[in-house]
């Protein structure tokens, strides 16, 4: 009896200590909350892997603007979206875990009591500039998007908002966020994987941000743009030191995507070769970034048919340094920003410098960035063919082919540029007995929105002109 009775003392001691149930079943070696920096990072990461992956089931962006092609499966490079759940993956890696994760950093951050103001307001600035960031890749990937109701777990039926509106609000918090920033104080360092907290960058960043969406407005609403751009202007950029890398790791899952999608460490692939129309071009201006980005075949660089069966072992396929696990991801980067420049002097902006000067320095730093050296820059400028004062075509043609070239390994950028500056001239495969293909100008909606959350999908697809792949977006007048 004596027994039972301290058993049963026990229980009640054990009892009294929690409020319910749910408290015996906490992991005292696990943390239940994760802390700001974790989810800033983890945030980087996925936004980083999104846009980088060359995965067929996310992004296809480099076969868009023909910088790849496919050996066997068609699907892709001539456009079809629907085969697979492409836009559905990119829609929910971009919401579901990247904004996500740093909203709940930004409330961390907010709530914490304990943090220096300047070190709160520098952290802030941090996630905000990412936060705008994955917004700008969405609305300009879709058009209308939903923004105002989104991220909210008790509204499964979120309105679309008007992706214009939607911009000029990014605009204006990517000021706000600027305006945080004090360059004496610290913000996440650690988990800093840009810049290790060293806010005078991230100042460079988000003014390079604020050009680049400066400018994709250039067409549609010079005034907002001229704005943006000449405030920014002074305070971006200024060699390939301020680019914004995301370094990856040599073992998964913190490789860079490329690694787990070509033939190398982690598979035996054979799904890409370099396409043709981007090598014919490298080719014929002797470019020397050729060996950087291909491999060779018997010592020539050779591009397989874009949107056609490729043999694997007959074309130049990725380069080992880009197939690296270890291979960094850009960003944004010198290079962008000086072309970005060159073309603000074009359209009579005021910021420092010549349209030639800018577009000297992009061609160089791209070139430099990926290894070559100055000597070869200065030499590739001088042909005719490239040299700004005698390259074919008006301003756009030049920077836009340029620029097209230099954003290899960056295809989500490089079909943004090419859909402002409809520069180089990529056409889509002509299929012998098959209508004619239109190459995207933004990605279908989910086929989960057109299920799930019908009626407002409905409604965005009406005001953007249809849910169609050939629909121009707001920006997109040209």
């Amino acid at each position: 009896m004596k027994r039972i009775l301290i058993c049963l003392l026990s229980m009640v001691l054990v009892a009294s200590c929690v409020d319910d149930l749910d408290d015996y079943n906490v992991d005292p070696k696990r943390t239940s909350e994760a802390p700001p920096v974790t989810l800033f990072t983890t945030a980087v990461l996925s936004l980083s892997d999104a846009l980088t992956t060359p995965s067929v089931n996310f992004n296809n962006y480099r076969f868009y603007v023909q910088h790849w092609t496919s050996t066997q499966y068609l699907d892709e490079p001539r456009y079809n979206m629907t085969s697979r759940l492409i836009p559905q993956n990119m829609w929910q890696e971009l919401y579901r875990d990247v904004l996500a994760d740093l909203k709940e950093a930004k409330r961390l951050v907010t709530e914490d009591e304990f943090l220096d103001a300047e070190v709160k307001n520098n952290q802030l600035a941090q996630i905000e500039m990412m936060e705008v960031y994955t917004w700008f890749v969405i609305v300009t990937t879709w058009g209308d998007v939903p923004y105002t109701e989104a991220l909210d777990p008790n509204n499964s039926l979120p309105a679309y908002d008007d992706a214009r509106t939607i911009y000029n609000d990014l605009l204006s918090r990517l000021d706000t966020a600027i305006g945080l920033v004090d360059p004496a104080a610290s913000g996440f360092e650690e988990g800093d994987v840009f810049y290790n907290g060293d806010m005078s960058q991230w100042l460079k960043f988000g003014n390079s941000l604020k050009l680049k969406m400066g400018m994709v407005l250039a067409d549609v609403d010079p005034d907002r743009a001229r704005t943006a751009v000449e405030e920014a202007a002074p305070n971006v950029f200024t060699s390939n030191a301020d680019n914004a890398v995301f370094p990856y790791l040599s073992a998964p899952p913190n490789n860079n995507p490329i690694s787990d999608n070509v033939k190398g460490p982690f598979t035996s692939r054979e799904d890409y070769v370099a396409a043709n129309t981007l090598v014919d071009i490298m080719n014929a201006l002797d470019d020397p970034r050729r060996p950087e980005y291909f491999t060779d075949v018997d010592g020539e660089f050779r591009g397989g048919i874009y949107g056609f069966e490729n043999n694997y072992s007959n074309f130049s396929t990725v380069s080992a340094k880009i197939a690296d696990p270890t291979f960094e991801a850009l960003l944004l980067d010198y290079s962008e920003v000086e072309f970005l420049l060159a073309e603000a002097v074009e359209r009579g902006f005021n910021v420092e410098g010549t349209a030639e000067e800018h577009y000297n320095n992009a061609v160089t730093a791209s070139i430099t960035y990926w290894g070559r050296s100055e000597e070869e820059a200065a030499a590739y400028l001088a042909q005719p063919d490239v040299n700004y004062n005698t390259a074919p075509g008006d301003w756009r043609q030049k920077i836009g082919t340029q620029k097209w070239i230099a954003l290899y390994n960056r295809g989500f950028d490089a079909w943004l540029e090419w859909r402002r500056l409809d520069a180089p001239d990529l056409q889509p495969p002509a299929i012998e007995g098959a209508a004619q293909l239109t190459i995207p100008k933004r990605l279908i909606y989910p086929i989960n929105e057109q299920t799930l959350n019908p009626e407002n999908r409905a409604a965005a697809a009406a005001a953007i002109g249809g849910d169609d792949a050939s629909t121009r977006l707001f920006w997109d007048v040209q």
